[in-house]
């Protein structure tokens, strides 16, 4: 039995099982030492007691919220301080806790990423176009002291929009726009494809829900053709660069939702 599995078969089933805490540490196992896991589940217990009563719009204790954050940056193998710092990145703003507090409880590096996280979360703008012309430069500043505030906010944005269904029109909308004019360009920025795409395609559901609903019904009735185009084109170029002994690898892809918008829109 791995350090993980044991850690969790002695805790009460309610915190083995519920909230993610399993499958993080199950992502976690493979690449850190039991002593920085044994630190992180203290993180967890230490943030679920802090949001202890809160819930999430879902329902859900609020704790689920910063445990699938840890979740994100744990698959891209971030080390402990950044997954701690997911775990813990509201406990300053949405409880009792102080940045002190936390600083004294897991040190100056996991404070420093919550510090960095609650300090984008300030960042204020006029209108749509200033956001748009000062967004990545501000993100920047905040990247040149840890790039890690940045990756804990950029997966908090990706949940909180994988759950955004549960707000009030406005909400989604507002939130929405935002994810499409700073978050998804930046995660494209840091060549984080998989979150860009996503972000873009959640943003889009929420932002133009009629236009969404239009392009994937068109996309699944041509997503067989569409694959088949992609292979044959995939197949014929790969033959003829081996024809002319250039070894190469051929890799093809389909257009996600919001860039199939994006050309049809231009």
């Amino acid at each position: 039995m791995g350090y993980a599995a044991t850690l969790l078969s002695r805790l009460p089933p309610a915190l083995g099982g519920d909230n993610g805490l399993r499958a993080l540490l199950e992502i976690l196992e493979p690449y850190l030492p039991p002593e920085q896991i044994h630190r992180l589940s203290r993180a967890y217990h230490f943030g679920a007691d802090a949001h202890a009563g809160q819930t999430r719009k879902t329902g859900e204790p609020y704790i689920t919220h910063p445990v699938s954050v840890a979740q994100e940056l744990a698959r891209m193998h971030l080390d402990v301080e950044a997954i701690i710092a997911a775990l813990l990145h509201d406990v300053v703003e949405d409880t009792d806790v102080s940045l002190e507090d936390l600083e004294e409880a897991f040190g100056a590096e996991v404070a420093t990423i919550v510090d960095g996280v609650s300090k984008l979360d300030q960042i204020q703008f006029r209108s749509r176009a200033e956001a748009q012309a000062e967004s990545f430069s501000k993100m920047m500043l905040a990247m040149i002291e840890d790039i890690r505030v940045i990756l804990v906010k950029l997966a908090d944005r990706l949940h909180n929009m994988r759950t955004l269904g549960f707000l009030r029109r406005e909400r989604q909308v507002a939130i929405a726009r935002e994810t499409l004019d700073i978050y998804a360009p930046i995660a494209n920025r840091l060549g984080m494809n998989r979150i860009k795409v996503e972000l873009e395609d959640l943003g889009m559901r929420y932002l133009y829900p009629y236009r969404y609903k239009v392009l994937e019904k068109a996309l699944k009735r041509s997503k067989g053709n569409q694959r088949q185009m992609v292979k044959k084109i995939t197949d014929e170029l790969q033959a003829t660069l081996s024809d002319e002994g250039i070894g190469a690898e051929i890799i093809g892809r389909e257009k996600h939702l919001y860039s199939i918008y994006k050309k049809m829109s231009e």
